[in-house]
């Protein structure tokens, strides 16, 4: 399952180095809960991009919530305030088949680079779960595992059937998805 959720207009960027941290610490804390597993995700200015995998509708919607609500927390913690922090329910998509998981993967991980805001190394956008993903062709993580703010998959799917369409670039622009 892809979730995107969007914050509030007049909030600050979630790309701020202690916005994000928050937004990272929430996401750790809340990473397996409910039947419901974050497996990746990415970190925009007034978004989040989330891949999930759930037992049932029931899960993802108890997951997902616990999570916004752990997140908003958070997030007003730093941001000194009270008050909503997500404008709006979350979005989701369904990912059935292995090009669709593999298109959204690619999506989620480098949506920095859909956005225009990367740099030139080959490496994993710093706001997003690619520290941690063992999917990159051109990038080995030293950080595999350790105090990781997601869990491995553990469908088929997600674990190896998308990599018959190939591993993901860390220069790999996503396009729309």
């Amino acid at each position: 399952m892809h979730v995107t959720m969007r914050i509030r207009g007049e909030l600050p960027s979630l790309r701020g180095k202690e916005a994000f941290l928050a937004v990272r610490g929430a996401l750790g804390k809340g990473k397996e809960r409910f039947g419901c597993r974050l497996n990746h995700f990415s970190v925009q200015s007034n978004h989040l991009h989330l891949i999930f995998e759930a037992d049932d509708r029931v899960a993802l919607t108890k997951g997902v919530q616990g999570l916004a609500i752990r997140i908003a927390k958070a997030l007003n913690r730093v941001w000194g305030r009270k008050g909503k922090v997500f404008a709006e329910r979350y979005h989701e998509q369904v990912l059935e088949s292995p090009r669709q998981l593999r298109n959204a993967l690619l999506y989620v991980l480098n949506n920095s680079r859909h956005h225009g805001v990367y740099g030139r190394e080959p490496l994993p956008d710093a706001y997003s779960s690619g520290e941690w993903f063992d999917g990159w062709r051109d990038y080995r993580s030293p950080r595999r595992g350790a105090g990781a703010p997601v869990v491995s998959p553990r469908t088929f799917l997600q674990r190896k059937l998308w990599r018959r369409h190939g591993l993901l670039g860390t220069r790999e622009t996503p396009g729309i998805f």
